[in-house]
């Protein structure tokens, strides 16, 4: 491993000095056992510790095979997918595993006791598959998530839509939180060079979910001139989202919980800040029930920064403890665009304010290919910035994950693999002095 950490380092190997170097017999990796699914069994998911389920173990180098690429990782991130996973919420991702090794005798490969996790990573090509031209080793790289076998006509307008769609490294194994990773090769994307390998680590996921949740005709399709209603601006999925609205010509009205995450919002250059906490909303009156006055109280908040307009888009995603608040406040004909739902999978909402009133509810997950190339892009061109807070060691994935599980982060935290230190992997100098600020944006807060 050492070998290959040196040639990376020395910015000078070529692709022939990366081909000829051996490929070690295993490699660390941040895993969860399978026989550990029960662990947190009676507990409420506020009280599941990440830090006790996520494992540091030394793993067998998986068998390449036709259409992937072995990469040399040197940093990745934490996103909700490994929180969800590391405590088994909403279900274990062992099953995952085992019913996509059913699927062919390549695939039989990721059905294992244990669980590489991380779905993103930025890294160095090390080896590829038969039938790969478009990328070779050395190739410095970031990898977008999404692993789809399209052997169905479904998934070729939209490979989102493709019946074997599967999220790498939450339903795959052999994912980004390791020394090394396997991917198929076409969710290899060039890694934006003014960036470090831990800043280029950590906006593949949720900068292309925020890309199709709101950019994409796939989504909201946003529009110049759109009141656009973001949830967790300050967040690793609403920082891309608040990005995207103001480079897009839009008016993002951020909803944050603490003036710190307001100050975020404005260096991001939004001006409509909602703190929910301060205004004291609270849209359950109990467990069971909602309080239709406190949606009313905050769409008069909303219209405040808009010149008494309605929002015509809603970025959703907390989910259960938002959702009936976000139909209320949407325009008529409006959209709300929802994914992930980090509160919680059970939504209510008043279906009245939705039909008499033209509404639309858009489902949303991830990216397909060109969604993802696209968000990457726009990264590269300096339009859209990496919302890095903070960065962790591998040995301390767990402590970054139970951080994320309990909101105590700003934008993405990233994780080292094989980088010995931050700051490594710029290219392009010049580029980076031209963002500087943006790029350190949520880290100088």
């Amino acid at each position: 491993m050492q070998e290959i950490l040196d040639a990376i380092l020395s910015g000078n190997a070529t692709s022939a000095d990366y081909a000829g170097l051996a490929l070690p017999e295993s490699y660390r990796a941040v895993t969860l056992h399978k026989d550990e699914e029960q662990m947190f069994a009676g507990l409420a998911s506020r009280d599941k510790d990440p830090r006790k389920s996520l494992h540091l173990d030394e793993v067998p180098l998986p068998e390449l095979g036709p259409g992937e690429a072995l990469v040399a990782v040197m940093a990745s991130s934490v996103n909700y997918n490994t929180v969800w996973s590391s405590i088994f919420e909403p279900v274990s991702t062992f099953g995952f595993l085992e019913r996509y090794g059913r699927l062919s005798p390549l695939t039989k490969r990721h059905d294992l006791p244990y669980h590489v996790l991380g779905s993103d990573l930025a890294g160095v090509v090390l080896r590829t598959g038969a039938g790969v031209n478009a990328w070779k080793p050395g190739d410095e790289v970031v990898a977008h998530c999404l692993s789809v076998e399209l052997e169905s006509p479904d998934g070729h307008n939209d490979t989102m839509m493709d019946p074997e769609q599967r999220i790498w490294g939450f339903e795959t194994n052999f994912g980004g939180l390791a020394q090394i990773a396997l991917v198929k090769t076409n969710q290899l994307l060039p890694k934006p060079k003014h960036l470090t390998w831990e800043e280029a680590a950590s906006p593949g996921l949720v900068n292309s979910t925020a890309y199709r949740q709101l950019v994409s005709r796939n989504g909201a399709g946003m529009k110049q001139g759109d009141n656009v209603l973001i949830w967790g601006a300050s967040g690793g999925l609403g920082s891309y989202a608040t990005q995207y609205a103001l480079a897009g010509g839009a008016t993002p009205i951020c909803v944050v919980s603490s003036p710190q995450k307001a100050e975020i919002c404005r260096a991001m250059g939004a001006e409509a800040i909602i703190d929910r906490n301060a205004e004291g909303y609270r849209f359950w009156k109990d467990e069971h029930n909602q309080d239709p006055r406190e949606w009313k109280r905050f769409g008069a908040k909303i219209r405040e920064f808009t010149g008494g307009e309605d929002v015509d888009i809603v970025f959703e995603h907390p989910g259960r403890e938002t959702f009936g608040a976000s139909v209320y406040v949407t325009r008529k004909g409006g959209t709300i665009v929802t994914c992930a739902s980090t509160s919680g999978y059970m939504h209510q909402y008043d279906n009245r304010y939705l039909w008499m009133s033209l509404k639309r509810i858009v489902g949303s997950h991830f990216a397909n290919y060109r969604e993802a190339f696209e968000a990457n892009r726009l990264v590269a061109k300096g339009k859209i910035h990496p919302t890095l807070s903070k960065v962790y060691s591998l040995e301390e994935t767990g402590q970054a994950a139970l951080d994320v599980h309990q909101n105590r982060h700003q934008g993405k935290v990233g994780v080292l693999c094989l980088a010995p230190q931050e700051g490594l992997g710029v290219r392009d100098q010049e580029l980076r002095a031209q963002h500087l600020t943006k790029i350190n944006a949520f880290r100088d807060i």
